[in-house]
């Protein structure tokens, strides 16, 4: 009976340490945690997003597209990883999943990549705002103002006539040649810059090229301003891959805003099916994408480059896999390594930006 009426006195102290113990792993969480400015920016993102899904579709209605379209739901939770923390994009993980393992056709594909990065980046991009990284204002804007005919092109006069096979095998192309260089580029130990050295006319023509250049791509495969824009950030300017990856992820975002405006209020093509698996990934996403800018930054350079370089293959393999392969695609797919290994080749042997080792000089006394 003793033993009893101790075991029943223990008992409520054992609640208050428990009770204390949450207390305190709560004051720490808000004040470790959402006492930072960009959790709370990724969170309050999350949240308004989420509210706008439930009150614009209705919450019987979004759960239930959201359940029919798990599988758009569960591809992008990697997705929207890669997409808000590499310079590869979401649309490098959904349209070879999409095209190949859904079976959903390459055009509604491109459709979806470019409207769900609309979610995704602009809220990784705000995530990397917050955390006040350091980014490449300067070759964003340039390079945005030129995406902006580059998608137009892309997308309406360019897609309608390109084989989708020969444009997505020559897309991994141009990715691979780029990761040969990058390779080569890490094992030099070339100096990094952490700014573009000097900006003036010859940079923002390069900026407007690269820009019209990779919403070409981006109006082709839903995604490629990216991973265009990285490569010359990082071989040509020299720009550090931990600069380089987020100005690359903003630019991303600019460049899917223009491309789901384009698709939704002029081509006219965002309608069934791609609208379902859209509203079924949109919660997922603007999770995902600032998590991933979140982790990512906190990887040290060289763990950046192996994450790319390991996408890079992931890319190529599955190409090779899933890609019907043609005479038309081996030929084009050549030309394409061929002509942006020699591009690459060139920005690596310029050294108009490369950091230059401070001398000594030395003085008679």
């Amino acid at each position: 009976m003793l033993q009893k009426q101790q075991n029943w006195q223990t008992e409520p102290s054992t609640i208050k340490k428990i009770l204390k113990f949450i207390d305190k792993m709560l004051c720490l969480t808000n004040k470790n945690l959402l006492s930072q400015r960009f959790i709370r920016v990724s969170l309050l993102s999350a949240v308004v997003v989420w509210i706008l899904w439930l009150t614009l579709v209705g919450p019987s209605t979004a759960f239930s597209i959201m359940s029919a379209n798990w599988e758009a739901a569960l591809t992008m939770v990697f997705g929207s990883m890669v997409a808000g923390g590499t310079s590869m994009g979401g649309g490098a993980v959904a349209f070879p999943v999409f095209t190949k393992v859904l079976h959903v056709p390459p055009h509604e594909a491109k459709v979806f990549s470019l409207a769900i990065q609309t979610i995704g980046m602009t809220a990784a991009s705000l995530t990397i705002v917050a955390m006040g990284t350091k980014v490449e204002w300067r070759f964003i804007r340039w390079a945005s103002l030129g995406g902006i005919p580059g998608i137009i092109i892309g997308s309406v006069l360019l897609a309608p006539i390109l084989p989708p096979t020969v444009v997505k095998f020559s897309f991994t192309m141009m990715v691979t040649s780029f990761a040969v260089i990058l390779l080569v580029l890490n094992r030099t130990g070339r100096k990094r810059n952490f700014a573009i050295p000097s900006w003036g006319k010859r940079e923002r023509k390069i900026a407007l090229a690269v820009g019209l250049f990779g919403g070409m791509i981006s109006g082709l495969v839903g995604s490629g301003m990216d991973i265009f824009a990285f490569s010359v950030l990082v071989v040509l300017f020299g720009l550090s891959e931990k600069i380089s990856t987020p100005t690359s992820v903003i630019l991303m975002a600019i460049n899917a805003v223009v491309g789901f405006i384009l698709h939704k209020y002029f081509v006219g093509d965002f309608v069934e099916p791609v609208l379902s698996y859209w509203l079924a990934a949109v919660p997922v996403v603007v999770v995902g994408a600032p998590a991933g800018a979140i982790i990512f930054s906190l990887f040290k350079r060289k763990t950046v480059v192996k994450i790319l370089l390991g996408l890079i293959l992931i890319e190529l393999v599955s190409s090779m896999l899933l890609i019907p392969i043609n005479t038309t695609v081996i030929y084009s797919s050549l030309f394409v390594f061929v002509l942006f290994s020699s591009i690459y080749y060139w920005m690596y042997q310029s050294n108009t930006y490369t950091r230059k080792r401070p001398t000594i000089r030395f003085t008679r006394i």
